[in-house]
């Protein structure tokens, strides 16, 4: 039987290469977007069956979600939770309303999936949830204390549900991807124009010399960048492997960062992290 999956964020990236890469291996994928111009796009290249999901509308992902399982025929094999993006600025300068907006797409919005999906799948007896986390899930890096946050929440909720989840066949997956070529960068910068305002804040000069130029300079390659493709290698093995891992590492910082906050002081590990 050809097995299902719902993704989130499909517009781009992560999310659009995995859709694409699950459906020539004979998954039915249901690509989850916010924008009916991009399901629109994304049906006519690549003829991929989209569902429209704004994660920070709760309606939105109880429509979506049942427009789901109606094509389905109320069944779901697995649920990539991937959808999320960026408000760049020091702590200091961030509204509370910016934290929870972010916290609504990044962090709500993939909780109210999960227990929306897991009724089904224990009803069927079997599936797979897995939760795109990022490196910055487990070290904390300037300028980006609203994403960081969100995922620190992220990877305390997923532990607990996949300990919690033992006793049951559905099986709880995380993935840390780190540097990834996709917009992502580029994506942050209207939610960094509407929520910071930078030239009041006491570190306008770092802002000037350091944030400003990384967000709207032309992207540079970083040597430890891979392409999406590498995010849905693993997301295969998670999805596909009679045993998946808990957890995946998919870059060399992703592994580099895992290593050095179990041996390094945390002082140590401050002083590398602060570079940026």
């Amino acid at each position: 039987m050809t097995r299902s999956i719902l993704i989130t964020g499909c517009s781009s990236g992560i999310g659009r290469d995995a859709a694409v890469t699950l459906k020539v291996r004979g998954w039915r994928v249901f690509a989850g977007l916010r924008r009916a111009e991009d399901a629109r796009a994304l049906e006519a290249e690549h003829g991929l069956e989209t569902v429209l999901i704004d994660l920070a509308d709760p309606r939105s992902i109880e429509t979506g979600f049942d427009d789901v399982l109606l094509r389905s025929g109320g069944t779901l094999d697995a649920l990539f939770n991937n959808a999320a993006y960026a408000i760049p600025g020091a702590i200091e300068d961030m509204p509370v309303d910016a934290l929870r907006a972010i916290f609504e797409t990044n962090f709500f919005g993939w909780h109210d999936l999960t227990r929306r999906a897991i009724p089904v799948m224990r009803r069927q007896g079997h599936g797979r949830i897995v939760m795109n986390s990022s490196v910055l899930g487990m070290v904390a890096a300037p300028w980006r204390g609203a994403y960081n946050a969100s995922k620190f929440a992220l990877e305390g909720l997923t532990d607990t549900l996949r300990v919690e989840m033992r006793d049951t066949p559905v099986h709880v997956v995380t993935i840390a991807p780190g540097p990834i070529r996709t917009p992502f960068r580029r994506n942050s910068v209207p939610h960094f124009e509407r929520w910071i305002d930078w030239r009041a804040s006491p570190r306008a000069a770092q802002y000037e010399s350091a944030l400003l130029p990384r967000l709207y300079a032309p992207p540079r390659r970083n040597r430890f960048e891979l392409m999406p493709a590498a995010v849905t290698r693993h997301l295969l093995h998670a999805l596909e492997a009679p045993h998946p891992r808990p957890r995946y590492h998919v870059t060399v910082p992703t592994h580099a960062m895992g290593a050095l906050r179990r041996i390094l002081p945390v002082r140590a590990l401050d002083a590398i992290l602060s570079r940026g």
